[in-house]
Formats: C-alpha cells, sequence, structure tokens
C-alpha cells in the first residue's frame, strides 16, 4: 500500500546525516514539508513562528552543506530554531515545545550535541562564534563555525563590537546575516545571486589575492589605493561596506528561500581557501509560506495555540486587564496630564505596552532597538535634561544595561523611572526570560525606590508614584498576565514612599509579601487560621526604603515572621533580615522563614508549575509557617497534599 503521509520525505530524515543522502533537487520538497511540519507543531503548542518559517530554506542548507554537529552551528537569539529542532533528532518531541518537561523554545546546550551554544536573548552569537573559531584554530582543529543572526540583533552594539574583533583576529569564521525586515539590501534577483556565486567563488578570491600580492610589489601608496579601489567596486556592486570595513569578506545579497542561489554560494564559502571572517547577506520573509504570518508579522511573531487553516488564535478570555496593559494606561493618564513624561522601550514596544503609549503621543515614546545600555543612559540624559523618563523593559532585558544604571543613573542620581515587566517566573519562555534578579540586582544600589505590585490596582498607583518622584531613580516590577480582577480606581494615586499596608490582623503568625505572592499568602493564611493558628498578612509595597515600621512591629507581635518574594536570594528578604538584625530583634526568640526563588534555573513550564518548583505557591507558605511553630513534617506535608 502507497504511504499517505504528506511529509514523505522529512519522514526519511532524522538528522542531517540523512539530509545529506538527499540530491539537491529533492531539497524544494523537503523545505516544504519542514515549513508544512513547524506549522503543524507550532498550532498545538504556541510560541514563536514568523522567524522560523523564514529560514526554512536556510535551514535546510546550512544542514545539507555542513557537516553539523562537528561543524558549530550557532543561532542568535534562537527563538527561529524550530526547523533547525526537527531536522536534528528532535522531530518526535516537537510538539512538546514549551511545555513542562518538553523542548525549550530556544537553543539549548542540554538537550542536544547539534545546539552548541543556549541563547535567547538577542545579539550573542557572534562573539560565541568566535570564541568556537579561536578555540579550534588554537588545538588545530579544521570545523567550520557558522553564525546565523537575525537582523534584529543587528541593532545591538555586542554584535558589531563581537564583528570587529572579528575582523582584527582574522579567524576563520562563517556569519550569515537573516535580513528580513531591515530594508538594507538592494534588490534581490537574478543579478544579485550572479554577483554574489561570483565574489564568493574561489577562482574569483584566488584572483583576487593574486592581485592584492601583486600590488604589494609596488609602493605601498599604490597597493594601498588598489586594495580600496577593488573594495569600493565590489561595495558598490553589492553593499556590505560597513562589514568590509570591519574585517569582512562580503557576500551578497542573496534570496534566502531561492535554493538555486543558497546552495552554489554556501557551497562557495564552506570550501573558501584562507582565512578571515565571510558575511553572507540572506534576505528573507518572516512568515514564509504561510499567509496569515506574511500578511501579519508582528501578530505570528509570537503566537497561542491556533487553527492552521484560517490563523485564528486559541487565546482564552481575559478575566482580568493585563498587567502591561494597566501600566500602559496608566503612564498614558500620567503623560496627559505631564508633558515631561515619555516611554522609551528597547525593541518590545508591543510586549510592553510602549506601542499603545506612542500611539497616543508619538513624540514621545521611543524604541531604541535591541540596545538596552544604550536605552537606560538615554533616558540618563532625558532625565539629566529635566523629563520624566520610563525605561519600559523585561526585567531578563534589564540585566543587559547593569553597569549604565549603576554608573549613569544611580550615581547620578538621576530620576528615571524603571518599569520592569515579566518580573518573577514567566512561563513557556523559561530559564532564559524568568524575571527572577531585578530585586537583588537593584536592591543593592543606594537611592533607589524599589516597588512590586500585588495587583492590578497596586500598579496603577506605583506608575503615580513613580512619575512623581523626582530626586533619586526608581523601579517598579509586575508580572506577566492577568491581574486579580480586583477594583480598579479611575486613576493611580502617588503612595507614601517606604509604608506598606497590613491586609489582615493575626497574631501568631506574620506574612509579609513582596509582590503578587500577596494572594497566594492570603490562601496560606486561610489555611493558618482553619488550623486554629491567627495570621496578619501584610504587602510591604515597598522593598527600598523599608518600612521599618511595619517590619519591626510584626516581628515584635508574632512568633513566626514569613516573607515571601518572587526574586531570588539576595533581594527584599535579604534587607528585611539586615534591619532586623541590625536592630537586634533576631535574639528575642522570633522565628524568621524568608521564601525566595531557589538557588537553582527554572525551566519552561506554567507559571503555577514553576511556582510550584519554587515553593512559592500558598500551601508552601503555610507549611514553612508550621515547621516554623515547631509541627512536624509529616502536618506540613500533609497540609501540602490538602492543598494540592
Amino acid at each position: 500500500m502507497a504511504s499517505t503521509s504528506t511529509t514523505p520525505l522529512l519522514d526519511r530524515v532524522h538528522d542531517p546525516e540523512d539530509l545529506r543522502g538527499l540530491a539537491d533537487d529533492d531539497l524544494r520538497q523537503l523545505a516544504d514539508e519542514l515549513r508544512q511540519e513547524v506549522i503543524d507543531a507550532v498550532s498545538h503548542t504556541g510560541g514563536h513562528l514568523g522567524a522560523g518559517l523564514g529560514v526554512v530554506e536556510l535551514t535546510v542548507a546550512i544542514h545539507y552543506l555542513f557537516n553539523t554537529p562537528k561543524d558549530r552551528l550557532i543561532w542568535d537569539v534562537s527563538h527561529q530554531c524550530y526547523p533547525h529542532k526537527v531536522l536534528t533528532e528532535r522531530r518526535d518531541r516537537i510538539r512538546t515545545l514549551r511545555q513542562g518537561g518538553g523542548l525549550s523554545g530556544f537553543t539549548s546546550r542540554k538537550e542536544s550535541d547539534y545546539d552548541p551554544f543556549g541563547a535567547a536573548h538577542s545579539s550573542t552569537s557572534i562573539s560565541a562564534g568566535l570564541g568556537f573559531a579561536v578555540a579550534r584554530d588554537l588545538r588545530g582543529g579544521d570545523e567550520n563555525v557558522v553564525c546565523v543572526i537575525g537582523d534584529g540583533a543587528m541593532s545591538a552594539g555586542m554584535a558589531y563590537e563581537a564583528m570587529n574583533n572579528a575582523g582584527a583576529m582574522n579567524s576563520r569564521l562563517i556569519v550569515i546575516l537573516n535580513d528580513n525586515d531591515m530594508s538594507i539590501a538592494p534588490p534581490v534577483g537574478a543579478m544579485s545571486a550572479y554577483l554574489s556565486r561570483t565574489i564568493s567563488s574561489r577562482s574569483y578570491r584566488t584572483m583576487r589575492n593574486a592581485a592584492r600580492e601583486l600590488a604589494d610589489q609596488f609602493p605601498r601608496a599604490f597597493s594601498t589605493a588598489a586594495r580600496r579601489a577593488e573594495e569600493y567596486a565590489r561595495g558598490l556592486l553589492t553593499g556590505g561596506t560597513l562589514f568590509e570595513e570591519m574585517g569582512f569578506y562580503y557576500v551578497g545579497p542573496i534570496d534566502g528561500h531561492n535554493l538555486d542561489h543558497l546552495l552554489p554560494v554556501l557551497r562557495n564559502v564552506r570550501d573558501a581557501e584562507g582565512g578571515g571572517p565571510i558575511l553572507v547577506h540572506c534576505v528573507t520573509q518572516k512568515g514564509k509560506g504561510y499567509a496569515p504570518a506574511e500578511g501579519s508579522a508582528d501578530k505570528y511573531h509570537g503566537v497561542a495555540k491556533f487553527d492552521v487553516v484560517t490563523g485564528k488564535q486559541s487565546k482564552p478570555t481575559p478575566q482580568a486587564p493585563q498587567f502591561t496593559k494597566v501600566y500602559a494606561e496608566s503612564l498614558i493618564q500620567e503623560a496627559e496630564d505631564d508633558e515631561r513624561v515619555v516611554a522609551v522601550t528597547a525593541a518590545m514596544p508591543g510586549g510592553t505596552g510602549v506601542d499603545k503609549f506612542t500611539e497616543r503621543f508619538p513624540d514621545r515614546g521611543f524604541d531604541v532597538g535591541i540596545a538596552e545600555q544604550h536605552g537606560v543612559t538615554f533616558c540618563g540624559g532625558l532625565a539629566a535634561a529635566g523629563y520624566r523618563p520610563f525605561a519600559t523593559i523585561y526585567s531578563t532585558f534589564l540585566q543587559r544595561a547593569y553597569d549604565q544604571i549603576v554608573h549613569d543613573v544611580a550615581i547620578q542620581q538621576l530620576p528615571v523611572r524603571f518599569a520592569i515587566d515579566r518580573a518573577g517566573m514567566v512561563g513557556a519562555d523559561g530559564v532564559t526570560h524568568q524575571g527572577s534578579y531585578d530585586i537583588t540586582y537593584l536592591g543593592t544600589l543606594p537611592g533607589f525606590v524599589l516597588m512590586a505590585a500585588a495587583d492590578e490596582a497596586e500598579l496603577k498607583h506605583m506608575v503615580a508614584t513613580a512619575a512623581s518622584i523626582d530626586d533619586r531613580p526608581s523601579a517598579l516590577r509586575y508580572p506577566r498576565g492577568e491581574g486579580f480582577g480586583v477594583e480598579m480606581p479611575s486613576r493611580g494615586e502617588p503612595l507614601a514612599i517606604g509604608k506598606g499596608r497590613v491586609l489582615r490582623e493575626g497574631s501568631t503568625v506574620a506574612i509579609l509579601s513582596y509582590g503578587t505572592r500577596l494572594y497566594e499568602a492570603l490562601s496560606a493564611a486561610d489555611s493558618l487560621e482553619a488550623r486554629g493558628l491567627s495570621t496578619t498578612v501584610a504587602d510591604a509595597r515597598f522593598c527600598k526604603p523599608l518600612d521599618t515600621e511595619l517590619v519591626e512591629r510584626l516581628a515584635r507581635q508574632h512568633d513566626v515572621l514569613v516573607t515571601v518574594e518572587e526574586g531570588a536570594v539576595g533581594g527584599f528578604s535579604a534587607h528585611v533580615l539586615t534591619h532586623l538584625a541590625r536592630a537586634g530583634m533576631l535574639d528575642r526568640g522570633l522565628a524568621v522563614r524568608p521564601m525566595t526563588l531557589p538557588d537553582a534555573f527554572i525551566d519552561h513550564g506554567k507559571p503555577y508549575e514553576q511556582y510550584e518548583e519554587a515553593g512559592l505557591n500558598a500551601h508552601h507558605v503555610a507549611a514553612q509557617a508550621l515547621q516554623a511553630l515547631g509541627y512536624s513534617d509529616a502536618d506540613a506535608a500533609l497540609l501540602r497534599s490538602v492543598s494540592a
């Protein structure tokens, strides 16, 4: 009986060795089947779609021509790596993408030998690739190192730092620029493909090198002029002068979806003799081959589960407003009353809500690209000039600008307001995107005001609070996803700086929450009250300045103090414990139990599952209090099982 598979060629490819057994003429069909497989897989799991569809042909060509995994293939950001995963022994797990216990949505060293370097932040590939290339040279190896960097990643300074270093070191390195929306390339077509094949060929490079050697026999002024004339002439035909000036041999642009163009150029590059870095400029289209994604690259960059036929995404009906939406609306309200309020983001206008702000105030919303370092210092300049900038950046990406936060903002006490989205556990994006560290790394800086919103109403008030702080830097953090459905004020009102609030009064156990674990703390209090343990629940609101009066009152009036936060060790609890120790209050029999994220990296999954792994759900909080009061581990375990 004939096979009814819709992917007959792909079914034969378990790994790149199988792929290399195919003929050139088979690759077009294989690419079509691979694109179909990626669309179907992501329709079941959700995830990044458009970027992966744009590199299907490129992925096929690289694995077909290069001897992976011996040849090292490094993806920048790597949200486009799903086709790569299908071809590298992971097709049978591709429908577990971003699910708990399943495949990561990014490259991962622990997942496969075909992922030599993990990446989920931007612009790291050339630096890492140069490291692999130099290591190869030091040990006398002969493998190729291929870096694929997306055009968005080329907006970050780190990429140019790496290129500058690579050009100076002259190690053999192949960089493929996947240009899918920069519009920096001249029209792509047959002539461009011909020129790219020609200048990447061995004969051209041999002739070029021979001409250079001949020119070197003449006086230096002549040889320098000849070299510049050749580079200038080639630049006129192909573009790429910038890359040439940085020491790269530039090839392109070529159509990244045309295998008849890709294969000969990549063969030439692979077989090129001599050293030095090469940059191949490929022009591609995000979402290629799937009409809904081609027509709306932004909406299909990252998707929920969707219907393949219609493209409609299966997003649940929200039960409460999204934190990001509340932030955007609150900031717009502040900007309506104060023309000095401006918003800055780093390549994430939609993810942070700054796109909504910019729609309302086109001249006061700024997207600086994937350049968090520049963005923070840019905000420092705005603040020094009398404006009220809100640096609106995900927690995980703000890490990239820590030196600028210290040197350009904190030391100068400039009133930059950091709005930190995606605080705490982020779900499917996993370990590389968890907002785990900002409390700790900002909490060490003198003069900062640090706030964490417990719910969407508190966030509205904290935006107003940050807008009112004019004498020092401040930060407010809030999670991804929906709020709790609390009653919303019509507009935010500035909070008293450094003052928390008590939501529930008791006498035996005190739970002091910083951030959105407040509602887990309230649930834990219900469990403890059911066991006859009178429990106080307080919302700290501020980590700095700490509400020392509240902390001391809780310590004096209770037998146990449990602190709860969605951050790493060294954060809010460290500030509480330091104050209690200095006040001599830890010598009075008080049992303090700090609850933080564990000293471990937590992989992708649903947020509740991640907090379960972290030990920060309600039953964990109650169990900590019980153990501190001397209850047995069995009692705590029973509580945990009942709660679960």
